[in-house]
């Protein structure tokens, strides 16, 4: 084995490591978010759904993403993944790209807390773990462990280097379809249109899920190179920088619009600039990772309100507009802001701007239709939210 690549097979493993991190950090935020009557809820779910993922991803989540592709839209080998290289090098990758699938998994969790019944969640898992990341996975970066763009939206020039539209947006439109069927929380909204704020019950816990996510997410897009290279101090940069003005702007945004810091609030900005940087943090310069994580956070306060004060739905965590609106504005923002040397080959600034858009519009309908049949017809057999009763 060369030195260099062991290096970097050693440097994925690490920063596939900070990712799973991840799991801990969303397991602390959305129990802390939660009310404590639910909060064990939100927790064994966490646990389970990796579970389930890692399980579904192992036997043929990659194959689907990451084989040999069928007319760029499904990949057809490594079922039941084994490792066949002497370097060992797939399996480091296959690990990797494990832990992205939980993530996205895990972003749905919070979303549906406190009324979602737990074998529907698990319906919910299978769904995003099993059929809808794979899948738009495999259109966006199928080929990258060898350096090629094999899926139709990668061929088209679609850029989205750590997935804040593969990853982050994927589980949120997924869980906003989950979202709708439910309904909101007992109590969450009153008859005259007033909104009732259900807080958490533990900020603390909370806040300290935000900065597990924030170390966790060093790895989570620092490790997207698969080498340890010059490239990566830009990254890690890049990824600070977003989260830290992100938090900055969701608490001015606060001050200037409420007269007051909402705690969450701000949690929710740090997360936006982390969702929104993850499609570029390898190619924009300092000052504007500072303007995407600045815009991000502004994105998710109105995507906030939004969703609670015109559409009316109930997301315990935040997770949609963090993760969703977030995403969708930072994949977006990478036509914008990356110099065109990184723009796709042959595209201009306006054509790769347009790539990114259909990218984006292509995430929502892909993942929020499949989830809503597939739930809907779950639906017709078994109960998705617990009886009024349990829930209370």
């Amino acid at each position: 084995m060369q030195p260099s690549l062991a290096l970097s097979i050693n440097w994925v493993l690490f920063c596939t490591a900070l990712a799973f991190l991840m799991q801990a950090g969303f397991c602390c935020m959305e129990s802390g978010l939660s009310r404590s009557k639910n909060s064990i809820d939100v927790a064994i779910k966490n646990v389970v759904d990796f579970c389930v993922g890692g399980a579904l991803y192992w036997a043929f989540g990659f194959a689907l993403m990451f084989g040999a592709t069928k007319w760029g839209l499904f990949g057809t080998t490594h079922f039941a993944f084994e490792e066949t290289s002497d370097t060992h090098w797939l399996t480091v990758f296959f690990l990797s790209q494990m832990v992205f699938c939980g993530i996205a998994i895990t972003v749905a969790s919070g979303a549906v807390a406190e009324r979602m019944r737990f074998n529907a969640y698990l319906v919910l898992t299978l769904v995003i773990g099993g059929l809808v990341y794979p899948l738009f996975g495999h259109w966006v970066w199928a080929g990258i462990q060898g350096g090629q763009r094999n899926g139709w939206l990668g061929q088209l020039g679609f850029v989205d280097f750590a997935g804040a539209t593969v990853v982050h947006s994927i589980g949120a439109w997924s869980a906003l379809a989950a979202v709708m069927l439910l309904g909101p929380r007992a109590g969450r909204f009153g008859e005259n249109g007033q909104n009732n704020e259900l807080g958490g019950h533990n900020l603390q816990m909370a806040a300290l899920g935000l900065f597990i996510l924030w170390l966790g997410w060093l790895g989570f897009n620092g490790g997207r190179t698969f080498v340890m290279s010059s490239g990566v101090h830009v990254i890690l940069i890049n990824t600070g920088l977003a989260g830290v003005f992100g938090g900055l702007a969701a608490m001015a945004c606060q001050r200037t619009m409420r007269g007051r810091v909402s705690v969450e609030a701000v949690m929710r900005g740090v997360l936006a600039g982390l969702v929104a940087i993850s499609a570029s943090c390898d190619v924009v310069g300092e000052r504007s990772a500072v303007f995407i994580g600045i815009t991000a956070a502004g994105v998710v306060h109105f995507a906030t309100a939004l969703m609670e004060r015109v559409w009316r739905r109930d997301d315990v965590v935040g997770a949609i507009p963090t993760h969703g609106f977030a995403g969708a504005w930072g994949t977006v923002a990478f036509a914008l802001y990356a110099p065109e040397s990184a723009l796709a080959q042959g595209l201009s600034r306006w054509e790769q701007l347009g790539v990114q858009v259909f990218g984006v519009g292509v995430a929502f309908f892909w993942a929020f239709g499949v989830t809503a049949v597939v739930l809907c017809l779950v639906g017709t057999v078994m109960r998705l939210r617990v009886s009024p009763e349990d829930e209370e």
